[in-house]
């Protein structure tokens, strides 16, 4: 029997997937929402890390850290600043005097960045001593000090982000243009005002000249040929030694392998050098000097004359 005009006609029957876009809208809103949240997450840590840093460097130019600090601020992300780390062993027991003297240089160099105007959170530098973080050494395959290193805002270390202290040692001079190099960061040096050479020359003056007043009667002494002689031969020792590369490039006095305890006292480079090692060069020109005025010229004489 027909059904009349008026009669219920059955819906169209909806697909089971008809909820599918509404399910997937509402799932990349949840990730959106994660995502978002992961992203402030990490600008807060970072300002934290950075405001922390900011405050330790207020206080002191140079950041003393430990392992825990190391792996939070220098190690671990996030990090939108550099690092410049001076691996150190400075306690006394540990007998390092070349630490000592890297680690002067390093201050001026943190100081000269701390009060210039170009100061920002770029660019920090921190210490970590061998007697503070011995993990920190263990971790990073590390058995000599004093050690640069640059840990740049992304990425792991490169090779030349560790600075070559055996060949252009540690002046503050030299270790700003390695910063320079891997940073963009310019770093003039101011060092503090040091009168020792002003006062050594004053007093030198004076000690020539008094000699020269007391003597005004007799200066037949300046015409001496032997004393003339002798000063020029210790400028030429002083030059042929290696003296003035010393205080150009400020080598360490000696290398002591800070595993067995060995003293090195001659550099294994041919294009690096320690202080012992002019040294024992000027050490020896004297002895070749002293041995042509003494002895005749003979075969030892022509052994030590070829010598050096």
């Amino acid at each position: 029997m027909a059904l009349g005009a008026g009669a219920a006609r059955p819906l169209p029957h909806l697909p089971a997937g008809g909820c599918l876009p509404l399910r997937l809208l509402l799932l990349l809103l949840l990730l959106c929402g994660q995502l978002g949240g992961g992203q402030k997450k990490k600008e807060n840590l970072l300002a934290e890390k950075v405001e922390q840093l900011m405050e330790w460097s207020s206080r002191r130019s140079v950041i003393r850290m430990n392992g825990d600090k190391f792996r939070r601020f220098v190690k671990a992300p996030p990090r939108n600043y550099s690092v410049i780390v001076m691996f150190t062993a400075l306690q006394p027991q540990r007998q390092c005097s070349v630490c000592r003297q890297a680690n002067e240089e390093y201050q001026v160099l943190a100081n000269s960045w701390r009060y210039s105007s170009a100061f920002s959170n770029k660019l920090f530098f921190t210490i970590v001593d061998y007697d503070e973080g011995a993990d920190v050494f263990q971790q990073l395959n590390m058995n000599s000090a004093p050690t640069f290193m640059h840990f740049p805002p992304k990425g792991k270390p490169k090779r030349a982000d560790t600075f070559d202290l055996q060949r252009i040692g540690f002046a503050a001079e030299q270790l700003a243009k390695w910063i320079a190099d891997r940073t963009d960061v310019h770093i003039r040096v101011f060092r503090p005002p040091n009168y020792s050479g002003t006062i050594a020359l004053a007093l030198l003056v004076s000690l020539v000249g008094g000699l020269l007043y007391l003597r005004r009667n007799n200066l037949e002494f300046i015409y001496n040929k032997t004393g003339w002689a002798m000063a020029a031969l210790c400028v030429v020792f002083a030059m042929t030694s290696g003296q003035m590369w010393n205080h150009i490039r400020g080598p360490p006095y000696a290398h002591k392998n800070p595993q067995n305890g060995q003293v090195s006292y001659i550099h294994g480079s041919s294009q690096a050098q320690f202080v012992a090692e002019s040294h024992i060069i000027l050490l020896l020109k004297i002895y070749q000097v002293c041995m042509k005025m003494i002895c005749p010229p003979t075969v030892l004489g022509f052994f030590f004359s070829h010598l050096i």
